[in-house]
């Protein structure tokens, strides 16, 4: 997942939970405040902060395209006792790094048995495909493999949330990604495979965990999603100023 066109700005405000005030140097080394599109519609107050530095990414085609705004919010340094961390916060961005990870062929993923420490693990992913329907759900990836009796359903999702280094999604109650969850544990009764990946939009973290104080019924979904053979996986990513790469698993904590 690579951006063009970014610079760093400061944070000002955000009047609604679509656009964000960022202050710029231009191009003609003049400061200015930009009205940014901001690419994630979570809460994120741990991480808009007003003084905070942030990664904006201008478009030169907006007007072209009707945009209105030239610029995006993609990314934000998160202050804390051990450094400033860059956390990626571009809700797009999780499924095109998947995507992408799912079409390098460096992907690992387990596959046919409900305990993940034994399972064998899926070699040469292809027809991979994207927002695929099934049941009531529509799942961000859906892929084979050369055994014609592999089918999968992936459903991601993006975690910018962080606490004591330890990432947790949702941010805010999220009843549809409840939805997603039962639908996947029916496509795994059905005789899919089915995993849900949750991408950590950062590095530098312990673990993964569901966010049970914001929204105990998603936490008790994973639980029994796991129980019931569906592969809950987490992994870090590389970020920069210009691009985000799925890296390495973490590990994920479903208990209490």
């Amino acid at each position: 997942m690579k951006y063009e066109h970014m610079q760093k700005g400061i944070f000002l405000s955000r009047p609604n939970r679509f656009i964000a005030n960022v202050l710029i140097t231009n191009k003609n080394g003049q400061e200015e405040t930009v009205v940014c599109h901001v690419k994630n519609t979570g809460r994120c107050r741990e991480l808009l902060i007003p003084g905070v530095t942030v990664l904006v990414q201008f478009h030169p085609e907006a007007a072209l395209l009707g945009r209105k705004t030239q610029y995006s919010l993609i990314g934000v340094w998160k202050e804390r006792e051990e450094g400033p961390l860059l956390i990626n916060m571009d809700s797009q961005a999780p499924n095109q790094a998947a995507y992408e990870w799912l079409l390098s062929g460096n992907a690992s993923l387990p596959y046919g048995k409900k305990n993940i420490e034994t399972t064998k693990l899926v070699e040469g992913i292809q027809n991979i495909k994207r927002e695929v329907t099934y049941g009531q759900s529509r799942f961000d990836l859906a892929f084979q493999t050369a055994n014609p009796e592999f089918s999968a359903f992936m459903e991601v999702k993006g975690v910018t949330l962080e606490e004591d280094g330890l990432a947790m999604f949702p941010d805010a109650p999220t009843l549809r990604g409840v939805k997603h969850v039962e639908e996947l544990v029916k496509a795994y009764e059905a005789g899919y495979e089915a995993y849900i990946l949750f991408v950590i939009q950062m590095k530098e973290m312990t673990g993964f965990a569901p966010n049970r104080k914001t929204h105990p019924e998603f936490a008790k979904a994973l639980q029994e999603a796991k129980r019931g053979g569906v592969h809950i996986l987490a992994y870090d990513c590389i970020v920069t100023a210009t691009s985000m790469t799925l890296d390495k698993a973490v590990p994920v904590l479903l208990d209490e």
